[in-house]
């Protein structure tokens, strides 16, 4: 673990992620999402989590590592069509993470999934946290809606509210 890792996360304090992602942008993002269910069958989740504390940071865990954790908490896994998809950021890292289940990764792929975490992560560089996090829920919306479209009945399995750790 760097040093500068360590001290990033140090700094990354409860205050600084409600001032990244206040209550309006969360409800924003709860919105795109919420929306976002009329194109398509799958489930979006969004977690933004300040930073990691403890025994994860010690041991240096990476961000993927723990966006696969959260998407097991979250029960992610837990779709009918196995296509639950989880957009995962760590603020301190500025890392952005997308997990896909079996269905929805079979069909999008991991290039599919890095291109739009690239394009989060360039907007919440710029400190575009409200405009990064509805972008990339959009780009995962429009791939969703290409392979699993909208259809009469389907219910929302999910929660759409962001998660905040």
């Amino acid at each position: 673990m760097s040093f500068g890792r360590l001290l990033r996360h140090l700094m990354t304090t409860p205050w600084r992620l409600r001032r990244a992602f206040p209550r309006a942008t969360l409800e924003a993002i709860e919105r795109a999402i919420r929306e976002s269910r009329t194109q398509h069958v799958g489930e979006i989740r969004f977690a933004v989590e300040g930073a990691l504390h403890g025994a994860r940071l010690y041991r240096g865990q990476s961000p993927r590592e723990r966006a696969l954790e959260v998407f097991s908490l979250l029960r992610m896994w837990d779709t009918e069509h196995r296509n639950g998809v989880l957009i995962y950021l760590l603020l301190a890292d500025r890392a952005v993470e997308i997990v896909a289940d079996r269905g929805a990764h079979a069909r999008i792929g991991t290039e599919g999934w890095e291109g739009i975490c690239r394009k989060m992560q360039a907007a919440f560089k710029e400190g575009k946290y409200e405009a990064g996090a509805i972008g990339g829920i959009q780009m995962v919306t429009a791939c969703l809606a290409e392979h699993f479209p909208a259809r009469a009945g389907e219910r929302d399995e999910l929660p759409d509210a962001p998660a905040v750790l």
